[in-house]
């Protein structure tokens, strides 16, 4: 839809090197029929930021739900990786009411398809650090329970950005122990499903590591943690230079 728009910003390297290329498209590991066109993060920003300025983006943000209310979101041909990027990053940066930036989410919500999309909208949504705590909290928690894995993991990383706080950490330990591993369904068939629901998991709970250790503990330690998810916890807090002196279990 704005492809054209955005090809003068394809890095040259992505064109030219095929090594780097494919570097590139694995670390993103998009699904079959998504195409990756070889942008960097912070010129997909600057040109979503560019269309807000610009007074556009209301629009532009209408023609993607358009396009994908009429050919579904599981036609991946109907927008390529950058243009979902675009899309999200439109929506955080919007000055808009709190009702229509949920009602955004909830569309740009079943687009997300890859790590990549989903934990740069998370990373960027930095209107949800003003949001009503608790209404946030609830919106998010609707996606706990799908069968989808994108949709779960995009509550798990906005939880571990915007509520890693005392007031909401049993909740937080209660949300991620209710999570229904075996019900998720992924497409990554290569990977263990839902790889990228349990990853959310580690990461919010080593994330969660380093500023409550004691309890962080405590709770992994549960027998309702699957293994799994402990193992990959351990991982993910033996990398982080925030956690590789903290003792994980």
């Amino acid at each position: 839809m704005i492809e054209n728009l955005l090809e003068p910003l394809i890095c040259s390297r992505f064109i030219e090197d095929a090594k780097y290329r494919e570097g590139h498209v694995r670390i993103i590991n998009p699904l079959p029929g998504r195409k990756i066109m070889g942008l960097h993060v912070p010129d997909m920003k600057s040109f979503a930021k560019e269309l807000v300025k610009s007074g556009n983006a209301a629009e532009v943000v209408s023609g993607f739900e358009r396009l994908c209310s009429e050919r579904g979101y599981a036609d991946r041909s109907a927008l390529c990786h950058e243009e979902l990027m675009v899309w999200g990053f439109m929506i955080n940066y919007m000055k808009v009411s709190e009702t229509l930036r949920y009602r955004m989410v909830e569309r740009f919500v079943p687009a997300i398809d890859n790590w990549a999309v989903c934990d740069s909208f998370c990373s960027s949504a930095k209107w949800m650090k003003k949001a009503d705590g608790d209404v946030l909290w609830n919106f998010l928690h609707t996606y706990c329970s799908s069968d989808k894995e994108f949709h779960v993991r995009f509550a798990l990383i906005s939880y571990m950005s915007y509520f890693l706080e005392e007031r909401w950490l049993d909740r937080m330990f209660d949300m991620v122990e209710s999570v229904n591993y075996p019900q998720i369904k992924s497409e990554y068939t290569l990977l263990k499903s839902p790889y990228y629901v349990r990853m959310g998991s580690a990461w919010l709970l080593a994330t969660a590591l380093a500023k409550f250790p004691e309890r962080t503990r405590a709770f992994v330690s549960r027998p309702t943690v699957p293994d799994d998810v402990r193992k990959l916890y351990v991982r993910k807090a033996r990398e982080s230079f925030r956690t590789r002196d903290i003792q994980p279990l």
